[in-house]
C-alpha cells in the first residue's frame, strides 16, 4: 500500500510537458486522452504546473504551482477552472479514484458496500 501522495498525471505551462505516471499506462487509451487534453488546456488557459495526486486516502486532488513572481499566472482563474473541472469531470475523476482504490490501494468493493449498508 502505498503511504504518500501518489501522482497520476501533471501538465506544465512552462516547459509545455504533460506526464502522465507509468503506473497508469493500463488506464484505456481514452481515459489517458481525456487526462491529457484536460491537463493541457487546464495550464494553457491559466498557466503554472497542474498535477493531480491520489492522496493517502485514495482521494483524487488537483495541486497547482506557479513560478514565483509569474505574471501570466492566474490565480482567479485557476481557482474557477479546478472548480469547473470538477463539475464537469466528476464522472472520470469518481472513476479514477475508484480505480485506484480498488487496484492501488487493495480496496475490496463489495465489503465496502456491506459496511455503507449498516450504517
Amino acid at each position: 500500500m502505498y503511504e504518500e501522495k501518489v501522482v497520476l498525471c501533471g501538465a506544465n505551462s512552462y516547459e509545455e510537458k504533460y506526464y502522465l505516471n507509468p503506473d497508469f499506462d493500463n488506464l484505456p487509451d481514452h481515459i489517458k486522452d481525456e487526462l491529457k487534453i484536460m491537463c493541457v488546456l487546464y495550464v494553457h488557459d491559466v498557466g503554472g504546473i497542474l498535477t493531480l495526486v491520489y492522496e493517502e486516502d485514495g482521494s483524487l486532488c488537483f495541486e497547482v504551482t506557479s513560478e514565483e513572481g509569474d505574471p501570466m499566472f492566474d490565480d482567479i482563474g485557476s481557482a474557477l477552472k479546478i472548480k469547473e473541472l470538477q463539475r464537469t469531470k466528476e464522472e472520470l475523476l469518481q472513476s479514477l479514484q475508484l480505480y485506484y482504490r480498488v487496484f492501488f490501494m487493495g480496496e475490496d468493493l463489495e465489503e465496502q458496500e456491506d459496511q455503507e449498508e449498516n450504517v
